[in-house]
């Protein structure tokens, strides 16, 4: 594959990319602006590309799946754990719209600068990236209606429930599956499990 256009129409054959609010995104938030620029010709490969410091940009079929299940809608409030390049923060602010905020949380100091450069280039103002903080996940005390984790943790971070706000989606890869957690209006929770993915370590 060549050309956004072309990686957009293969995530949609392929199943895992549908919804207009998320095409959309892909459309406005092209994969090569979020890549080293030696990696230019490979922009477009279904296919994790490494971004530095052993860290990579995730294959965009696995990006579709896990934003598809996020299901952010517009004036969300969206935690982005492990931002990386930037790629999935600026495709859920896209999502969210304006009335809506995207905060990306890195823990590698290198990539939080190269994480907001890249989102200065589509120009995306509904989002920011932040140093993490390391003796804690996510944003303690702050409450989120979508919260994404990008990294594999080797088990559920139970700590992230207290963030989720009631009705609110959380998206995580567990070793090698991603799992989907809802939150109830009376806190209890559901949870799904699709295994037979591969992730980065969330590093915490």
């Amino acid at each position: 594959m060549n050309t956004n256009e072309q990686l957009i129409h293969h995530l949609i054959d392929s199943g895992v990319l549908h919804s207009q609010s998320l095409i959309h995104a892909f459309k406005v938030c092209d994969r090569i602006l979020f890549i080293p620029k030696e990696l230019y010709p490979y922009a477009y490969g279904d296919r994790p590309l490494p971004i530095g410091v052993a860290q990579t940009i995730s294959q965009p079929y696995t990006v579709a799946v896990m934003l598809e299940l996020l299901h952010p809608m517009l004036g969300n409030r969206v935690l982005d754990i492990g931002s990386g390049s930037g790629w999935t923060t600026a495709l859920l602010a896209t999502e969210v719209g304006k009335s809506g905020f995207v905060e990306g949380v890195e823990i590698i100091p290198s990539l939080v600068e190269y994480g907001n450069a890249n989102l200065r280039k589509i120009p995306i103002d509904n989002a920011s990236i932040t140093l993490a903080d390391p003796s804690a996940l996510g944003r303690d005390g702050n409450l989120y209606d979508r919260i994404l984790v990008s990294a594999s943790a080797p088990e559920m971070p139970t700590k992230l429930f207290d963030q989720l706000k009631e009705g609110g989606i959380l998206v995580i890869p567990i070793q090698n599956s991603i799992w989907h957690i809802t939150k109830h209006e009376d806190g209890t929770l559901d949870a799904y499990e699709l295994p037979g993915f591969q992730f980065v370590p969330l590093i915490v």
